[in-house]
């Protein structure tokens, strides 16, 4: 066992204060384990804390919002907070071999536009010699219990490892596995102030093919920074209840990417005030208002032409109004590149494929490179 990295028993030990490390303990101790376990030693990422959390007073272990929120936010919004959308564990091990048992909330594993590797799915990442993080294996789920073999064959060496967790389930349990008595070292969430991402299912993550393709995963990856996914789909609409939720963090950044989900009335209502109630909690924190994306048969259908001209055109003043009278730290990323100008970057017109996702990514990256940079 290397230095720093933990053996079987010494992580039942340490977390000796949970029940599932009571149980981790047990097996470490000598009990008979469940057939299929002989040969592994299981860990439980709830023992030391995934990324992509924004309140530690959930319901369940994965959710996105506090507890407190039920009964305050609608309840679309308050279900789809129960989804993983952004959550990641690390840790470090030298294993050929990963291994990986979740159990999920929901039993609906894709969706017509979404594979189940993106819905349900587990994404694992590696950090390869030059210090990126780059693509290893993905969980193809069948059922709403899984365990498998993530990975296998690896090449010799110690190295760190992300998780991305699915976009549109939930996660009541998850373990990851490596061969009995190697070594492996757990990895908590990093300390430094998350990028805070508000807004619709786009930014949920539809329709991603995998869960490290959704566009606030990458940038994350980008930028090195830890990330926290707020999208609700079809559900980011600018409310007072979820924008007093978002004033008790302390981001780096908010970027609010709502208009997906709106329109000219419901912006002109709501884009000020939100941002108003959020820079009365957060005086100096840096506030992105993003423009939605055009629909990519747009050039086809006057109509969407239309109405993303008068939201957008909402949103404009709402930013002039704010900057006018003397609100700070308050930028604009317009949406007329969000998904480039080939048509080829959605899966239905609206959400984007992987292709979308990179350049939604592509065009935020300089955006908030330039924002940090000043703060």
């Amino acid at each position: 066992m290397t230095s720093g990295s933990w053996s079987r028993r010494e992580f039942a030990t340490l977390f000796v204060g949970g029940s599932v490390a009571a149980g981790l303990a047990s097996r470490a101790s000598g009990e008979t384990a469940p057939a299929g376990e002989e040969d592994l030693d299981w860990y439980d990422v709830r023992e030391w804390g995934v990324e992509g959390k924004g309140w530690s007073d959930t319901k369940r272990y994965f959710d996105r919002l506090p507890g407190k929120a039920e009964g305050v936010v609608r309840e679309p919004v308050w279900d789809l907070s129960r989804h993983s959308a952004g959550m990641c564990a690390r840790f470090i091990t030298d294993a050929p071999d990963i291994h990986v048992r979740y159990a999920l909330l929901n039993e609906r594993l894709a969706m017509p536009h979404m594979p189940a590797t993106g819905v349900s799915g587990l994404d694992l990442y590696g950090k390869d010699a030059q210090g990126l993080d780059r693509w290893v294996a993905v969980a193809r789920p069948d059922s709403q219990t899984i365990e498998t073999s993530l990975a296998e064959g690896l090449a010799p060496g110690m190295r760190r490892y992300t998780l991305y967790l699915p976009l549109y389930n939930g996660v009541e349990s998850l373990e990851i596995g490596v061969g009995k008595g190697g070594s492996f070292e757990p990895v908590p969430p990093r300390d430094e102030k998350p990028l805070l991402f508000y807004g619709t299912s786009i930014l949920h993550g539809a329709c991603a093919s995998r869960p490290g393709m959704a566009f606030p995963a990458i940038v994350g990856r980008r930028l090195r920074r830890p990330v926290l996914n707020l999208g609700f789909s079809g559900n980011g609409r600018m409310e007072p209840e979820v924008g007093a939720l978002l004033a008790e963090l302390d981001p780096r950044l908010y970027a609010i990417d709502c208009l997906p989900n709106m329109n000219e009335e419901t912006v002109t209502e709501r884009a000020a005030p939100l941002v108003r109630q959020l820079r009365q909690a957060r005086p100096e924190t840096p506030i992105l208002l993003v423009e939605d994306r055009s629909f990519t048969n747009t050039p086809f259908i006057p109509a969407r032409k239309e109405h993303h001209r008068k939201s957008r055109e909402a949103l404009r003043r709402a930013f002039r109004e704010l900057t006018e009278s003397g609100v700070e730290h308050l930028y604009y990323l317009d949406g007329d590149h969000l998904l480039g100008l080939d048509g080829e970057a959605a899966t239905d017109g609206s959400h984007p494929n992987d292709l979308g996702m990179m350049r939604y990514a592509d065009a935020y990256e300089p955006v908030l490179r330039a924002i940090l940079k000043q703060f």
